[in-house]
């Protein structure tokens, strides 16, 4: 056999296995003209920072930086930030199998149908797929994504898999082993009495609600965005509201709630408490809003003493004289916190004595 036959028989056969790999991957879809919308929150909360337009798939890996899109820096994060990605597109009738890679959390909805919720805890990227039976048209999908600490990664793409029924149904993959937790089951709604108060979850995902009115409070329950409960108590300075929940009453964080009416209307049921805890003498609580090492001094180069991760609750007892340190009791340990890393969730700071 000649060399010029021998070429063009390797051609041949490496045209054949380019044209099945490129088949291949083009099943694989990611989406055209996506629109995305970033929030300087992991809750997609409120008005976006940023809002950009034409974003051909949701395929990113920002590492520990801030995201960049379309060329464009936007100006959240690195830590702690959230995106929801909107677009319309055609899809013939039949099943489709999505793919969805997230660090931390992620949730899809197809015509407004939440078919994937993954969108609690900071977790390594996590690939969950699912089955979704398609009728021939427009459909809208909405992918919301939150990074917590560490990389950010966000990856969505879907392909046909195989003939399907007009059906709009979807059949979840296997779901991830869940790890030790003690996060109790989601509440279900409960009836609510004509005329009563009510509260609202508008700004929190999802929202824990405790035993007494205070973030070092036993955790008994959480309840959703969009959920609405009757209030039968608050506590004295109309922070905390006791919510009648269907099996129990339980504490909710006012910050995170819409009251259909005056607050201080309803009755006192209890003070403020933060269970023994020492920040009691300020009553000022701090959250973290990345993760903090704890200091024995107000300075970088103070020997860590403690880890406070991403979300945790602290209280307050001192502050330094510049006010970029915040002495805090975690876990039975009093340490130094770098303050632009916390946001003060209950009390007022300027009471909190100045100490270093």
């Amino acid at each position: 056999m000649s060399r010029r036959i021998i070429a063009l028989f390797t051609l041949v056969i490496a045209s054949i296995l380019f044209s099945s790999v490129t088949g291949i991957i083009s099943a694989q879809q990611f989406g055209t003209n996506w629109t995305g919308e970033f929030f300087n929150n992991p809750d997609v909360a409120g008005s976006p920072v940023t809002t950009i337009t034409g974003i051909n798939g949701i395929n990113f890996n920002w590492g520990t930086g801030r995201p960049v899109v379309n060329g464009q820096t936007i100006n959240v994060g690195p830590e702690t930030f959230s995106a929801r990605f909107t677009s319309t597109q055609s899809f013939q009738q039949g099943t489709y199998q999505f793919s969805v890679t997230a660090d931390d959390g992620v949730r899809v909805f197809i015509d407004g149908q939440a078919v994937l919720n993954r969108f609690e805890g900071s977790q390594a990227a996590i690939t969950n797929t699912f089955t979704f039976n398609m009728i021939a048209g427009n459909h809208t999908i909405t992918v919301d994504y939150f990074d917590g600490v560490g990389n950010a990664l966000i990856q969505v793409q879907w392909g046909l898999v195989g003939g399907g029924t007009p059906v709009l149904s979807a059949t979840f993959g296997p779901t991830p082993t869940p790890g030790p937790t003690n996060t109790p089951a989601p509440t279900p709604l409960p009836p609510i009495p004509p005329g009563a108060m009510t509260a609202t979850v508008i700004r929190a995902s999802v929202l824990n609600v405790r035993a007494a009115p205070s973030v070092f409070a036993e955790r008994v329950g959480r309840i959703r965005r969009g959920q609405t409960y009757a209030i039968v108590g608050r506590d004295d300075r109309a922070r905390w509201f006791l919510l009648q929940l269907s099996d129990r009453q339980a504490w909710a964080f006012g910050f995170y709630l819409f009251i259909n009416g005056n607050e201080f209307n309803v009755p006192v049921v209890s003070s403020f408490v933060l269970m023994d805890n020492p920040s009691a003498i300020s009553g000022v609580v701090a959250r973290a809003v990345s993760g903090l090492r704890l200091r024995a001094q107000p300075t970088v180069n103070s020997p860590q003493i403690g880890r406070i991760g991403w979300g945790d609750v602290m209280g307050v007892v001192g502050r330094n004289r510049a006010g970029d340190w915040l002495q805090v009791v975690f876990k039975g340990t009093t340490g130094w916190v770098y303050e632009p890393y916390t946001r003060i969730v209950e009390g007022d700071i300027g009471s909190v004595p100045i100490v270093g």
